[in-house]
């Protein structure tokens, strides 16, 4: 069998296994093997078809793949209105307790209750926001 056409199954076998894991590797493996049966196609010797490879192999890999998986991944959506504020720091206006008490997030106030409703947060204290229902924030104590 001739040596371009055992790169050619070997990049079809490649882009197949691509399919089915989506890593951008193996696309990207194929990609070379490819390269590699056209220069084998044109008489290159076996042990440079290896090395030419193994380098189309690794430029690719460390140069495109980063590139290629940014451009497949999903990009984080924008939280607007009161889901941007899970996750801010605030400030502890009066003192938090399972009764109530107030927090300024953002220059804002808001009403707030702990997040374990057996704690207490004193004033001056910062807490991070976990969770908004409501006009109620509910916080927990930074450590």
């Amino acid at each position: 069998m001739e040596p371009w056409l055992m790169w050619l199954i070997a990049a079809a076998t490649l882009a197949i296994a691509e399919v089915f894991t989506l890593t951008a590797a193996l696309g990207l493996l194929a990609a070379a093997a490819s390269v590699t049966a056209a220069a084998a196609a044109l008489g290159l010797p076996a042990p440079w078809q290896l090395l030419l490879f193994a380098a189309v192999a690794t430029l690719c890999v460390l140069f495109l793949r980063p590139f290629a998986l940014r451009r497949l991944s999903p990009h984080q959506e924008k939280r607007f209105g009161v889901e941007a504020l899970v996750g801010k720091p605030a400030y502890v206006v009066s003192e938090v307790s399972a009764l109530g008490g107030r927090v300024r997030i953002g220059g804002e106030e808001w009403t707030a209750r702990p997040y374990d409703d057996t704690l207490v947060i004193p004033p001056g204290a910062t807490a991070d926001v976990v969770e908004i229902s409501g006009s109620t924030a509910f916080v927990y104590p930074r450590e």
